[in-house]
């Protein structure tokens, strides 16, 4: 069930937290468009994020991806997985405020052994010089509190079809206020 308006589904989440996964699913179920945030900046830049990043540095990468969430936004209706970082620019915070947004949560070491066994280094390039564990550790201290400011609801940490339910369950409550 669609919520009452057509304002952008945003899901917002450390690397490899399941925002593309769930997105495609929470699309497919409520019939809009899904948007994969790091997907459009490779199709637009022609070239892969750590490409980008190892050629000019993060912070290019970050506005860029600004370029990106801002343009995203002019557009209703979609469900958009955002980049795990997206969260870091204040501009992109103004945009997710104007959707609904979920914040994937997820144990630290379930995600370390998931980036282990799907490195993708092209698409999630290491952030910092630490080892992973320490890195994801850093990132999240970094970026949880932004997380939940920026989120209408955190969804724990379960398996793709219960995270799809509740998303669904929130929405049809949001539907009704």
């Amino acid at each position: 069930m669609p919520p009452a308006d057509d304002r952008n589904i945003y899901l917002i989440g450390p690397r490899a937290s399941g925002k593309t996964t769930l997105g495609k699913m929470l699309a497919a179920r409520l019939g809009r468009p899904f948007i994969d945030l790091d997907a459009v900046f490779v199709e637009k830049h022609g070239e892969t994020i750590a490409a980008l990043v190892g050629r000019e540095g993060w912070d290019a990468f970050r506005l860029a991806e600004a370029a990106i969430v801002a343009e995203t936004g002019k557009r209703a209706g979609q469900v958009v997985a955002t980049g795990g970082g997206a969260v870091l620019m204040p501009e992109n915070r103004e945009v997710l405020a104007r959707g609904l947004v979920f914040y994937l949560q997820a144990d630290p070491e379930r995600l370390a052994s998931r980036l282990m066994a799907d490195c993708n280094e092209a698409q999630r390039p290491r952030l910092t010089e630490l080892g992973l564990r320490e890195e994801i550790a850093a990132t999240l201290a970094e970026r949880e509190p932004l997380y939940l400011a920026c989120a209408h609801a955190s969804l724990p940490e379960r398996a793709p079809e219960e995270l799809l339910e509740f998303a669904l369950r929130a929405l049809a409550a949001w539907g009704k206020e």
